[in-house]
Parts: structure tokens; sequence; C-alpha cells
């Protein structure tokens, strides 16, 4: 990617619609051909796949603990599903198909019915040739909201994302081609973020829910013109908010930001030779009745404790480029299988604590994300650290995780680097 660099003015931004749940509303999503202005104004717009005739979809805002319903019509000239992320919700509402659902068909509709119980930021997208139809735009923002939203006078949602474009803004179609499966992924020549509200005040306070649906690019942040900390990591809110610095946000990973604004605030992604510039939150005047005030943590999620884990299990990602051979039939594979299997990964009862050993043997980063279920980071020291949905192994490294399996059902199991997992690197557990 070069430095190329432009500005989110007014003119140029595109909004993230928002449609807010009420209870008993049927909310529609439907999948469709779009064209997106991508680039900034005034260059070419890009044909793409979305919701509603956007892209991104809308941002769909529900309440934690109510049952949402969220019909989703197909007018593609292919399948889709569409995959609630990091929602903890019933197995055959997770939008996966060969696992939870049939396909829904072009011209078909299919109800996804759901009581999100976390509070937070999350995000969907579609789960059929995946890293085809995201990386065409079929992904929009998931809010779960808080039953008491925190003292902030703006909640804005950034998503980021790319795309491997011509220069008339068309899109390369190359999505699955063999250089990037075996290496970082489809990556794109041009990113940026998608802001829900383009204006702010100098003083106010804001929430930032930061969403990375890119396919395949890892995005080290540096934000500058704000001030404040992290209060939450994919949807769940830390125990202590933690002093914001840069950021970094593997695929499907979501950060949440309580800031104060100083000036105008920029988002950039950091390169090596510089800083790319994803967005601008514009500050216009004042806020002077805001006083500076502690910044508190969020609510604390409601997941079951771990108790001392029964099973110890392995899983170790391996092929790509410069990686070793192994015994799967594809690019990438886990513990030597490549593709989902007849047969699960692994198998649990409903409750148990789980610690799995993730080993990346490759030559490339890693996002593995776990459907239905979130899980705690273990840290260095071996104590429980951040709870995630979905976690970042670095080339030639490890990380150990444990998990409470307290869904039933079938979960995938995978890279979301969604070249990997085209590419092999996905499997799957039951929960009894």
């Amino acid at each position: 990617m070069k430095r190329r660099t432009f500005l989110a003015s007014t003119s140029a931004l595109a909004f993230l619609p928002r449609t807010v749940f009420a209870a008993g509303e049927m909310l529609r999503l439907k999948a469709e051909a779009v064209v997106q202005q991508v680039l900034p104004e005034g260059e070419g717009t890009t044909a793409m796949l979305g919701f509603n005739g956007a892209m991104p979809g809308p941002e769909l805002r529900l309440r934690r603990g109510v049952r949402a319903e969220v019909e989703v019509q197909n007018a593609l000239e292919e399948g889709t599903a569409v995959h609630w992320h990091g929602i903890r919700l019933e197995n055959r509402m997770d939008g996966v198909p060969m696992l939870t659902q049939e396909l829904i068909q072009p011209g078909a509709r299919m109800t996804y019915s759901y009581v999100p119980p976390d509070s937070g930021t999350y995000w969907y997208h579609s789960h059929y040739i995946s890293h085809e139809q995201v990386a065409r735009g079929m992904m929009g923002p998931l809010i779960i909201e808080d039953d008491v939203p925190p003292d902030v006078d703006h909640d804005i949602t950034v998503l980021l994302a790319d795309w491997r474009l011509q220069e008339d803004g068309s899109l390369i179609n190359e999505f699955s081609d063999m250089h990037s499966v075996a290496h970082g992924g489809y990556m794109g020549n041009f990113a940026r973020g998608f802001l829900s509200q383009s204006q702010v005040s100098i003083g106010d306070r804001v929430r930032l829910r930061l969403i990375n649906a890119a396919t395949n690019r890892i995005f080290p942040l540096q934000i500058s013109g704000a001030a404040g900390s992290i209060v939450a990591l994919d949807g769940m809110a830390l125990a202590v908010p933690r002093a914001l610095t840069d950021i970094t946000l593997a695929p499907a990973q979501r950060a949440d930001l309580i800031v104060d604004v100083q000036e105008d605030v920029a988002f950039d992604m950091l390169m090596r030779d510089g800083s790319f510039r994803l967005a601008d939150l514009a500050a216009v005047g004042a806020n002077s009745d805001r006083q500076p005030t502690p910044i508190r943590a969020l609510a604390a999620p409601d997941l079951p404790k771990p108790n001392t884990p029964t099973q110890h299990l392995t899983l170790t990602m391996m092929g790509g480029a410069m990686g070793g051979r192994h015994g799967g039939d594809n690019i990438w594979a886990f513990n030597n299988v490549s593709d989902l299997q007849p047969e699960p990964f692994a198998a649990f009862q409903r409750g148990e604590t789980v610690r799995i050993t993730l080993v990346n043997d490759t030559s490339f980063p890693h996002g593995i994300h776990l459907h239905g279920h979130h899980f705690y980071e273990v840290d260095a020291d071996g104590a429980l650290g951040d709870l995630r949905d979905t976690t970042l192994v670095e080339a030639r490294a490890s990380r150990d995780i444990i998990c409470v399996f307290d869904n039933p059902g079938k979960w995938l199991l995978h890279c979301h680097m969604l070249s990997h997992a085209v590419g092999g690197m996905r499997t799957w557990v039951t929960v009894a």
C-alpha cells in the first residue's frame, strides 16, 4: 500500500446509517449489488456487494436481553448466509452453511432470531465464500446497547477495511489467487474507515467503536487529537480501563475507546515508511459544559467463570509459504488436517472449562476466531487476561486460551484471515 492520504470531509464521508431495534419489530437486510464511493469523492466508484443499497451495510443497534429478528433477503446471483460475529447466540442462528444452516439461495429469505446476551461492539458479515463476499463488501456494524450507557456526548462507530482497486475504482477480482492465500492473504492497495458521524466539538467525551472488517489486513492504528482509555475489547468490557496508546486490530477484532477530544481526531494506519490516513473526525467548536472526570469501566460482562480445565488441547497452525509439510490436502492446516471434516476437532460437555494451546508453526500471523463463545487469553505469567472472540497469534509464536464451553451446538473455529480459512485453516468443535 502506498502512502496515499485523503481527508474524509463531510462531502466525502460515507456514513453508517443506524437502524435501532424496537421490541417486536422485524429488521430487514437485503443482500444486493451496490455501487460505493470507496475512493475519495471525485474519483471512480466501485461496484460491490452490500446490504440495503450500501457498503458497509446499516449499523444495527439491538438491546441486550431482547429478542431480535432480522430477515435477510438474498437478491444476489449466488447463495449467502449472515454470521453475527461475537454474539453468543443459539447455534442454529450462527450463519455458517454446512454446519448450522442451509444456504440462503438467490431470491430466498431467512429470518435470524436471537437474544443478544452481552452489550458491546460486534459486527455482521457473510459467511459463505466469505473471503470473496466480505471482500466485496458484505459486512456492517452490530451494536448491542448498554443497559446504562456511559456518560459520553457521542457514540461513534469506525469500521475499517481495505480493497484491491484499479485506478478507476473497480475491484481487482483476485480474492483467492494462490500467492495471496499462501502468504498473508488478499490485501488491498487502498484502505479507509467509515464513520457513523463526521463532527464533534473540542472538549466532547466520545465513545469510539473500532471494528476491523478487513478480510486479512492487520491494522496497527494510531489515534491522534484525543486522549482517553480503552474500555472494551471484542465487545467485552475491561475490568479497569487501559491507557490509550497505539492499537493493533487483527481481522474481526474490535476495540471500544472513551476519549476526550482535543482537536481534529485522526485515524492512521502505521506503516514501515510512515502512516496512511484512514479517516478524520472533525472538531468544530468547543463544548464548554463538559467537565473532566475519570473514565469509568463499563458494566462487567456476565460470563461463566472458568474452573480447573478438564482438557488441555493443542491446535497447531501449519502450512503456507515458507511453512513445513503437513498432512492436510489444502494450503493450510490445523494439526495436519485441512478444512472441515466429518468429526470435530474436539467435543465438550456443556459448562466444561478447557485450555487450548494455539501454536503458530507458520511464517505468518493468524487471527483465530471461535464462534458462539468468548475465551480468556492467558498472560505470560499464567493469569487470565483479556476476554476475546478472536486472538492474534504471531508467526512462530504460541498462545494459550481458556474457554468455558457453555453454548451447545456445532461451532466453527478458524483463522479470520479469510484467505487462510478458504486455504484450509478451519475446523469445528461440538458442545453437548
